[in-house]
Formats: structure tokens, sequence, C-alpha cells
């Protein structure tokens, strides 16, 4: 009859085996666990003018297309991204040093040229943010980018969620029915566990 083994010995190569093995099935089963993880984004969105509606549109409509579950929180200024009418945003090149204006006419040689024009002559002139957006609005056209309407459709019809902060809402007077159909109205409390959750969250 063969010698019973040491209780000590059998229990040290059980762990040994264990500490082989288990390694290797945790990243097994963490790897399978985040390829079936759907990703997340998070946007806050807190500026109303033309070059900065852009965006979040952008990165939130590119994202859902990719299969992403994306929010936008819409949030101060950033409410007149929601409004119904957006035809009313403008760009403002007033104290913007990365703004250098290009002009979206004339010969090639002319439209290369940057114009950076001090922040003492862009206040002095009357009228100069109309004309600064519609350069802009120009350039948009020229180059075929789609208008802010478009790519919030584009972005609500791919499954963007569109969450409006309620007390700005009432902070700015503004009524839902100024605000394009299909967002909640929530407190910043509601949307926090949102961004806290999320993949990747940008402040906008």
């Amino acid at each position: 009859m063969g010698a019973i083994p040491d209780v000590a010995v059998v229990d040290d190569l059980i762990r040994q085996r264990l500490d082989e093995i288990l390694p290797g099935k945790i990243e097994e089963k963490l790897k399978e666990i985040q390829e079936s993880k759907t990703p997340s984004m998070a946007i806050i969105a807190t500026k109303g003018t033309l070059d900065w509606a852009y965006p979040p549109f952008i990165l939130a409509s590119t994202a859902a297309a990719l299969g992403w579950d994306v929010t936008i929180f819409f949030t101060f200024y950033g409410l007149n991204l929601v409004k119904k009418d957006v035809s009313d945003l403008k760009v403002s090149p007033l104290g913007n040093p990365g703004m250098p204006m290009k002009m979206p006419f004339g010969p090639d040689w002319f439209k290369s040229i940057n114009w950076n024009i001090p922040n003492i002559v862009q206040a002095g002139i009357p009228g100069f943010e109309s004309v600064a957006t519609s350069l802009m609005q120009q350039t948009i056209k020229n180059n075929g980018v789609a208008s802010i309407s478009e790519l919030r459709e584009l972005s609500q019809e791919a499954g963007v969620k569109f969450v409006v902060c309620q007390m700005t809402v009432e902070l700015f007077g503004f009524d839902h029915g100024d605000f394009v159909d299909g967002m909640d109205y929530v407190g910043a409390a509601s949307f926090l566990p949102v961004a806290q959750t999320s993949d990747v969250c940008l402040f906008i």
C-alpha cells in the first residue's frame, strides 16, 4: 500500500496550479467583458456660438455611428445649440487668437492669407461679428460641411441622447417649446452618474 501524500504538500501543489491557471482565466474573462461592452461617451456642451456648435455634434454623431452610447448635456449657452431656430448662431472672433480670418472667395493666393485682425479693430468696427459670421457660413458652404441643423438631426437619428439642464432653462427664461423635440430636461445630479460611468467624458 502506497504512502499517504502529505496534506501540506498536496495543498501547496493545488495552490501552485491555481496560481498558474487563474491569472490567465481572469485575464481572458476581463478581455471578453471588455470586448462585449458598448463604449460610451458623455459630452457637456456649454458654448453657444456657430464655431463651437460643431464639435459636440460631430463627435457625437461619429461615436454613435460607431455603435457607442452617446449623451450630450446642454447647459448655459449650450442651450442655443438645441433651440428650434439656430440660424442666429454667430461667430465671435473677438478675443480668439486661434481664429485667423481666411476669405472664402477670390483666387487661391488671396484665400490662403491669414487675416490676423487685432482685437482693437474687431471691437471698434460696428458689425464686425456679423461679417465674421457670414464669412464662416460661406466657408462652411464652400467646403460642403453640413449645417448645425443637419448635424443635430443626424445625431438624434443615430440615437444620441439630448439632455438639457432644467436649471439653465429656468435661469434664462426659456420654455420647453423653444427647443427641438426628443430631449430630457434634468438637473446636474441626474447627469453626473452618466458622466461618471462613461468611457469618454468631454467638456466643450
